[in-house]
């Protein structure tokens, strides 16, 4: 398989062009055709020579996706199913805001974490994407938003996958999109998740960047993580805290941890009040998540009223918490579902 022409960022770029006898100003040609007029060929590079033109052709693919499907809901979420140059298939969600549009993409074809509640993890993990495969989703999300002269203003990396378990491609996306010269989307935009690979999230605080960090924590003690959350018996919650102090000490940013809430498993007083005293004293934001529905798991969503009565003991911990406000409810917007289901399907 080519490499893709989204995989490099300008340093790159330069490198591969003093390789091959070219001025270094072409580097900075060939970004802003990517990113800037969003070109769909090589051959749409009209200051660039048919020798460079054929060159670039010969050495690198540039359409790491193809859409297979996609789906509107009312609420103007957009989701994907792409196909890959391998014909596996990923998903990726533009999500409308008021203050704009985001992106949420996938890291991995599948995941290997296994968290009970996730589509994503049915299957298991198929393989890591590069850099590219990962900047083309925004680009692809990009190409058609520009139809209605909209831009991509912030982006999510909590798609499938474990973004920390396919690190170096995770940062080199986030190169390329934060650089002026690639989508010039602000790190303080883009926001990684993971479940919780802790030896990656000291080696992100120490980055020195703005980029936002969130956590997918969903329990308040070890014995219930680990039941909804295998990785989280080798990586276990007190060493993910400490690793959470750390970010805290090392960037001075706030952290945000993800709590999605399943009726009858961790969504009870109790636990609101143990992850109270959890949490207590940090420097966070508990994003409260009523659990999607997934076919092939018999969760069932919390109530309303408990969702609110859950934030409630968790205000009283000065805690400062919100609900995610659901988007993409009458498609199949939560992770791996539309993959899964087409999964079935061939």
């Amino acid at each position: 398989m080519k490499p893709f022409a989204y995989d490099l960022d300008l340093p790159d770029w330069k490198d591969w062009m003093k390789e091959h006898g070219e001025p270094e100003f072409r580097a900075g040609q060939v970004m802003d055709w990517l990113y800037e007029k969003r070109v769909n060929s090589f051959e749409e590079m009209s200051n660039l020579s048919k020798k460079l033109r054929d060159r670039l052709a010969d050495a690198f693919e540039l359409q790491p996706l193809k859409i297979i499907t996609s789906q509107e809901s009312q609420d103007g979420t957009i989701k994907f199913l792409f196909g890959l140059v391998d014909d596996h298939a990923i998903e990726t969600v533009v999500m409308r805001h008021n203050y704009g549009v985001s992106v949420c993409v996938t890291t991995q074809v599948g995941c290997r974490i296994g968290c009970t509640f996730c589509a994503s993890t049915l299957g298991g993990l198929k393989r890591n994407l590069t850099a590219g495969e990962i900047v083309a989703q925004v680009m692809t999300a990009q190409k058609a938003l520009d139809e209605s002269e909209e831009r991509v203003k912030s982006v999510v990396i909590m798609g499938s996958g474990e973004p920390f378990e396919n690190y170096e491609p995770t940062i080199q996306f986030v190169k390329i999109i934060n650089s002026p010269k690639g989508l010039n989307i602000g790190q303080r935009h883009i926001t990684v998740s993971t479940s919780g690979v802790v030896p990656n999230i000291y080696r992100f605080a120490d980055e020195g960047w703005q980029v936002g960090l969130a956590i997918s924590l969903h329990a308040p003690n070890q014995d219930l993580r680990s039941s909804l959350m295998p990785i989280n018996r080798r990586h276990p919650l007190a060493e993910l805290l400490d690793a959470c102090w750390y970010y805290l000490r090392t960037t001075g940013r706030r952290l945000t941890f993800e709590y999605a809430l399943i009726g009858g498993k961790n969504d009870q007083l109790e636990h609101a009040h143990e992850l109270g005293k959890l949490l207590q004293g940090m420097n966070c934001l508990v994003n409260l998540i009523p659990v999607n529905y997934v076919p092939e798991r018999d969760f069932t969503r919390t109530s309303r009223n408990q969702i609110f009565e859950f934030k409630k003991v968790l205000d009283s911990y000065k805690i400062n918490t919100t609900i995610r406000r659901e988007q993409g409810h009458d498609i199949d917007a939560a992770c791996g579902q539309l993959r899964a289901k087409h999964n079935k399907l061939v």
